[in-house]
């Protein structure tokens, strides 16, 4: 049986991590039916929307243009709000199929696509909502997958970013996001949605695993790790790795180190 966790963490740490690939591996691991095969055949369909783009697309506003046409209109690709209630929005290979998923999902089709067909394209993750823009990212030619393609403007992102934070938009968020960094982002996607589950804790519990391989999360990640472990019943494995987070939490906090023992020692106090 293939260990898709322990891919998940290769692919990870490459020196160049393929963003269509760590996504698909996210679905083998929440999805035991999923099998190679599976994983083949989403990346030939990527490759078969990437040949139906026009030849010879150039500037930023035609790739917009051309992917909308394609990947909205034609093929069906956009989000509603029934999509942020379901896990197989998070999942490429279910976005794929369905033809709907969250908006960085979404944008991971359109990146995917798009770059097999020669565009230069990026992510944007703007607060709350996640965008693909094409060309210089200075000149922000950005588009909305969620809506269908719309394409938007730098005026657009701001109203979008306000209405996120009520905060005006800063420059620090219109940098490209990395592959890893947008995992990290899905994979946050998908605890918040298994939070709001608590019978699904398996799911929040995959999920900080497998942004735990990632080159760089937060460490607050270990912490959220030991409740799951104490929520699903693993009282000595939850409370020794409370009782580790709080070792490093003694240099910077300690007032929160010594709460974070009491909660390990109430964890351990359920065995009796």
């Amino acid at each position: 049986m293939t260990d898709w966790r322990r891919e998940f963490a290769e692919e990870a740490r490459a020196e160049q991590p393929d963003l269509a690939r760590l996504c698909l591996l996210v679905g083998a691991v929440a999805d035991p039916s999923v099998g190679q095969a599976d994983l083949d055949a989403a990346e030939i369909e990527l490759d078969r929307l990437a040949g139906l783009v026009p030849y010879g697309t150039r500037d930023a506003d035609a790739w917009v243009a051309a992917l909308s046409e394609l990947l909205g209109r034609r093929e069906g690709f956009q989000g509603g709000p029934a999509d942020y209630q379901r896990l197989e929005s998070s999942l490429l290979h279910e976005v794929l199929r369905r033809r709907r998923g969250l908006p960085i999902l979404l944008s991971v089709v359109w990146m995917e696509v798009a770059r097999r067909a020669g565009a230069h394209v990026y992510g944007l993750g703007l607060p709350g909502h996640f965008v693909v823009g094409f060309g210089d990212p200075g000149e922000l030619r950005l588009a909305d997958p969620f809506a269908g393609g719309r394409a938007m403007t730098g005026t657009d992102a701001e109203l979008l970013v306000a209405g996120a934070t009520g905060e005006a938009l800063d420059p620090s968020m219109l940098r490209p996001a990395s592959p890893t960094s947008i995992v990290l982002r899905i994979l946050n996607n998908i605890r918040v949605w298994a939070t709001g589950r608590p019978e699904r804790a398996d799911v929040a519990l995959w999920a900080v695993d497998l942004s735990l391989t990632l080159p760089s999360h937060p460490a607050r990640l270990r912490y959220e790790r030991a409740e799951l472990l104490v929520q699903r019943g693993d009282f000595l494995t939850g409370a020794a790795e409370m009782e580790a987070y709080a070792t490093v939490m003694d240099a910077v906090e300690p007032s929160a180190a010594e709460a974070i023992r009491q909660r390990a020692k109430a964890a351990r106090a359920r065995l009796n």
